[in-house]
């Protein structure tokens, strides 16, 4: 799908590794759904034994990403009561607002287990063994089927592998891994000047299902070359967060591991970032359109999904009821099948607009429907008005579709980003396990 482009904003290679003091690799290790057989962890504790991951044939399912020095780092995490054993780590390990290295496993989510702090301590213990760091200074991060045990052994069997192809180009192997039923890789990199330097900011995202507003939505890891306090840079990314990935719904449900990662070398050279100026306004900008563009990637990959949709609400009397209803329309399952069907159902739309916790006048509102192959008025104050059904379905026949929706009572806007509900979406949740 094409990048959103931003003013000041230029598009590069290169992810994660883009910034400078950035290294990443991801390989198999051999992690399954199941917890191992006593047979299977002898064989893997047997010297003999062939190593548990192959890189040539199998999914990449474990990443690491690391710095050449420490980092100022910051996150936000899921809003969900039950919360992964590897969140609760790395809140602790973060605390200081530092960071040097990001360990991150797919295909199980080490939560709601009884050892699932002990694993996820132990995998940042793994990483600063092999690295000779501290391991307080270890982002950990999982992502994959809740409730079931997280075997460690394939980990630390892959650990030494892992370690020794980091390099400054990983970052297509290290996105790979925290895939989980995602069906393309999703990373971004951009380069914007601060003070006069050029610098760099990459991320990568998994997300897929379990999508939903607000912070819960994804695992993202961002490194940036900047020179930013661990303050602004939380501030900066506690605001971005609120009008990106908390605007990106695919189901509605809301997972129990998602965080953000920000990691700052401030190797670019800029002079550090520690109050609100103009610099820290073009830092902001930088961090919107690396997350607004993972957040479209996500919404557009969304499980199942044929179409990126994109709800703008303008014309509110503040950004919180634009934002409301922006979300109510693209969380509607009837508008969402609508949207796979290629049916222009505009009624769908306003009933989603209508039970959203927004005041507005229902008696102003205009609704139009778009893509690249042109727009239609569908509503017009409140009320529909005739539209060329043919020309609808040309429209809606495209993968990115944009309903606009103006309340005209204000100056107040707000976007939201979700995707069509197929027949898909049951059966890969059915036989998630399997």
């Amino acid at each position: 799908m094409e990048l959103k482009k931003v003013e000041g904003i230029n598009f590069i290679d290169g992810g994660v590794c883009a910034s400078k003091g950035f290294k990443a690799n991801g390989i198999h290790c051999g992690l399954a759904h199941k917890p191992l057989t006593d047979t299977e962890k002898n064989s893997q504790h047997s010297n003999n034994a062939e190593p548990a991951f192959d890189n040539t044939k199998k999914k990449n399912d474990i990443a690491l990403i690391l710095a050449d020095d420490i980092c100022n780092t910051v996150a936000v995490y899921t809003t969900n009561k039950v919360k992964g054993a590897p969140i609760q780590v790395t809140k602790n390990h973060i605390q200081n607002g530092k960071a040097r290295a990001v360990i991150v496993n797919s295909v199980n989510a080490n939560t709601c287990n009884a050892d699932g702090v002990e694993k996820a301590e132990k995998m940042c213990s793994l990483v600063a063994e092999e690295l000779g760091i501290d391991e307080n200074d270890v982002v950990v991060a999982s992502t994959g089927v809740i409730g079931q045990i997280l075997p460690i052994e394939p980990i630390a069997n892959g650990m030494k592998s892992l370690c020794e192809g980091l390099t400054y180009d990983g970052n297509a192997r290290a996105v790979e891994a925290i895939m989980t039923t995602d069906t393309m890789p999703k990373e971004i990199a951009v380069e914007f000047e601060l003070c006069g330097k050029k610098c760099v900011m990459g991320g990568m995202l998994k997300g897929s299902g379990m999508i939903h507003p607000n912070m819960a939505t994804t695992l993202t890891f961002i490194t940036t070359d900047a020179n930013i306090s661990s303050e602004l840079l939380q501030r900066a990314l506690s605001d971005v967060v609120k009008v990106t990935l908390n605007r990106v719904s695919v189901d509605g449900d809301t997972s129990t591991n998602d965080m953000v990662c920000v990691m700052a070398s401030g190797l670019c050279g800029n002079k550090i970032i520690d109050c609100e100026d103009n610099e820290f306004e073009n830092f902001r900008n930088a961090l919107y359109a690396v997350m607004m563009n993972l957040a479209r990637m996500m919404a557009r990959d969304g499980e199942g999904a044929t179409k990126l949709i994109e709800c703008a609400c303008v014309g509110a009397g503040s950004e919180k009821t634009a934002e409301t209803v922006a979300k109510s329309v693209i969380t509607s399952s009837l508008f969402k099948t609508a949207m796979f069907g290629e049916d222009a159902n505009w009624g769908r739309i306003l009933c989603a607009i209508g039970y959203s916790d927004a005041n507005f006048d229902i008696s102003k509102i205009d609704v139009n429907i778009g893509s690249s192959k042109g727009i239609i008025a569908v509503c017009r104050e409140g009320s529909g008005v005739e539209f060329s059904e043919e020309k609808a379905k040309e429209i809606l026949q495209e993968e990115e579709i944009q309903i606009y929706i103006s309340l005209n009572e204000g100056d107040c806007s707000a976007v939201a980003w979700g995707c069509d509900l197929t027949y898909d979406y049951v059966k890969i949740n059915g036989d998630y396990r399997s």
